[in-house]
């Protein structure tokens, strides 16, 4: 991914590029809003950042182990992790186990410690990848049969890696959101009980209001996966979305390849009990609108009805739907890299920084003119570079380190997230004894720009402190230019929120220094053209001046979480910050 130029794209997981290139400052009166409100916002941030900060090291120090960080090491981390050799890192494949034993051997060139137990650096863990070779789905009314195509109409999986689901004329429930939310005193499934019943969803989460569910910044109510969760929860035995453009920020066509191809989980614990839902599911809505109106209501409508707060679920009466699916698996096993390199406060050095980045990629794939690796340079042997490089200047300044830092470096990213899943399920630090993560998924290969943008910003005191370090560089610091979009969820640091730790994804700027006119949006194009491709390779445009110049910021604000007195935090009334709490007081 290139995240100067952000890829608005609903799913990390596919290969089709239908995506909206998003920057925020191409022009004057983007450029001038965002300063402002920068210069405004980030007053109100000193007093939570001079909170956030202990006893720091000596600029000198710091400045100096900074520039352990150079473009040359970043570039020949990236030219072999990106070589054809390694046959564009696939999860489970050859390529992944060459990555593994790169990434080992300078973890431990530079003196990192093992970061899984006492003795090793790698945290195995059991994927499936599933594959559902039969779908079928139809409703029933009184008088007729609908039936349903797969993909043109629908795509449906298996929940609970069931190799076969049978559901025959369950009860349709629309359940608006399917929103339980508590502090927002919103419950989309009151007064209805669906368990044995499928419940039918809108996508997203209210916008209308600024002050609530976060506006127009799309929350975790707004992801897919809440909703299935939920349904889950409330006992439903199938939970179908409902596609429209506006509510996903994509059109059908994503869904329909996204779901169609091998999807890969986490191997379930054969422990954990069955969940109630059979399958979830996708659905147009051109079909909506015909099986709503079959039952004599108007999609239209309830989609409106929705958005306010005193909806009541609403029974498709006269509508039953039945589904078959019959789904194969096949086991493989995929590595994360762990390393840490120790604090030496006594009282503290327990607690760790983590640095995460993805270094699988989607390995080989059809060729494209004679070319079938999928290198992954920018996506992201770039953001595994930078996490070397800061954990190299951390060893460089050790003694000076209060708390410890670990490097996460995970797997199966491009699969769904599933390394950082598993690490976050099973992890080597407990949580609540990280301070705060930072990911970086991607950096900026074409060149020092005068900003920096972080996804996050606002939500965490972590963030605050690489506000902090770019300040002193003169550099100004913007938000997610599209939090509708939902970006902050689509990344490996979002499972770490999940578990409450205090997360931000960094992105580089789009204010290109010392570039020709036009600079910016030959590279929009490029990088377009590169994602998820074949063409994701170093080429004449890469400068990693940007990059190096980045990392130094990120790992000088990580050198100050670590010597906080304070471990980094929530803002108050953030989705993530309960968790958060929860997981301190258990601790």
């Amino acid at each position: 991914m290139n995240p100067s130029r952000i890829l608005i794209n609903p799913s990390r997981t596919h290969t089709n590029p239908n995506w909206t290139l998003i920057n925020p400052l191409k022009n004057e009166a983007e450029r001038t809003r965002w300063s402002s409100a920068f210069g405004r916002w980030s007053l109100l941030l000193i007093p939570l950042v001079l909170l956030s900060c202990g006893s720091l090291v000596d600029d000198k120090e710091l400045n100096d182990a900074a520039k352990e960080i150079t473009k040359e090491q970043m570039m020949d981390h990236i030219t072999v992790l990106s070589s054809d050799a390694y046959q564009g890192r696939g999860t489970g494949t050859e390529g992944e186990q060459m990555s593994v034993d790169y990434l080992v051997a300078e973890l431990e060139a530079m003196g990192a410690q093992p970061g899984v137990g006492d003795s090793s650096f790698v945290q195995k863990f059991p994927l499936l990848g599933q594959v559902t070779d039969n779908h079928k789905m139809r409703v029933n009314d009184a008088a007729n049969v609908i039936e349903l195509a797969f993909y043109d109409d629908f795509v449906a999986w298996p929940s609970n890696q069931r190799t076969e689901v049978e559901v025959q004329n369950a009860e349709l429930v629309y359940v608006g959101y399917g929103i339980q939310a508590p502090e927002y005193n919103w419950d989309d499934y009151k007064g209805v009980d669906v368990e044995g019943k499928i419940v039918v969803i809108k996508n997203n989460d209210p916008e209308y209001d600024e002050n609530l569910f976060g506006g127009r910044a799309r929350l975790y109510y707004g992801r897919y996966t809440y909703k299935y969760e939920k349904a889950q929860e409330m006992g439903a035995i199938g939970a179908v979305i409902i596609h429209t453009t506006p509510t996903a920020g994509y059109g059908w066509s994503v869904v329909s390849n996204s779901w169609s191809r091998e999807r890969f989980y986490v191997k379930a614990n054969p422990d954990v009990p069955e969940n109630p839902t059979k399958f979830n599911a996708w659905i147009t809505e051109e079909r909506s609108s015909e099986l709503f109106a079959a039952a004599g209501l108007q999609l239209s409508d309830l989609l409106k009805e929705a958005d306010n707060p005193d909806f009541e679920p609403v029974v498709l009466e006269g509508l039953s739907m039945s589904i078959n699916l019959e789904s194969r698996y096949r086991e493989i096993l995929a590595q994360n890299v762990v390393a840490t390199i120790p604090g030496n406060d006594p009282e503290i050095k327990d607690e760790y920084l983590v640095l995460t980045a993805h270094f699988d990629h989607l390995g080989v794939t059809s060729p494209i003119d004679g070319d079938a690796i999928n290198n992954g340079a920018e996506d992201n042997a770039a953001g595994v570079s930078a996490v070397l490089e800061m954990m190299e200047s951390f060893k460089a300044i050790q003694p000076e380190m209060r708390r410890s830092v670990a490097a996460v470096l995970v797997s199966a990213e491009e699969v769904g997230l599933l390394g950082s899943e598993y690490w976050a399920q099973h992890p080597t630090i407990a949580p609540s004894k990280v301070t705060a993560n930072i990911n970086l998924d991607g950096m900026n290969v074409y060149g020092p720009t005068n900003d920096l943008v972080i996804i996050g910003l606002g939500r965490n005191t972590m963030a605050d402190l690489v506000v902090q370090e770019a300040g002193k560089a003169g550099r100004p610091v913007y938000p997610d230019p599209a939090p509708e979009n939902g970006i902050f969820y689509r990344s490996d640091h979002f499972n770490m929120a999940k578990v409450g730790i205090p997360a931000i994804f960094p992105n580089p700027g789009s204010e290109f220094l010392g570039k020709p006119e036009g600079y910016l949006e030959v590279i929009d194009s490029l990088s377009a053209a590169n994602y998820h491709s074949v063409n994701d390779e170093v080429n004449e445009y890469w400068d990693l001046s940007g990059a190096e110049q980045d990392t130094r910021i990120f790992f000088k604000a990580a050198m100050n979480a670590i010597n906080a007195e304070q471990l980094q935090r929530w803002t108050p009334g953030d989705e993530f910050e309960a968790v958060r709490l929860k997981s301190l007081s258990d601790n």
